[in-house]
């Protein structure tokens, strides 16, 4: 099976289902250093990123950016100095899809090709 930074977004409906449990506990074993947050009621994954200063920051945020359009799925993005916190959720089921999952392993490719 393809790991998840190889997998593109599927276009999500708002009727579609939340991740189950199970499936989520299994996907993030792939992205490890992401944690499972709720804010607002709904369940998220959540990252912060170490930069050395802002512009590495800025720049980080920016291809984050890039990839979230690409894959058409986007996160909240908090760029501060030396670091970016990034949060993926969907929002037009209010918590998490796989598409959550496959976005999340991208921003850590994108992450170790920064460094």
């Amino acid at each position: 099976m393809m790991s998840l930074h190889q997998q593109r977004c599927e276009a999500c409906r708002a009727d579609a289902p939340l991740i189950s449990d199970q499936e989520a506990d299994t996907l993030a074993e792939e992205i490890p250093d992401w944690k499972r947050i709720e804010e607002d009621g709904e369940e998220r994954l959540q990252r912060q990123y170490s930069f050395h200063d802002f512009n590495d920051a800025l720049a980080f945020t920016n291809q984050v950016g890039a990839m979230a359009e690409e894959e058409g799925h986007h996160p909240a993005l908090l760029t501060e100095y030396g670091k970016v916190t990034v949060t993926w959720w969907t929002h037009k089921i209010r918590g998490l899809h796989r598409n959550d999952f496959i976005c999340a392993a991208k921003t850590d490719q994108l992450y170790l090709r920064a460094g």
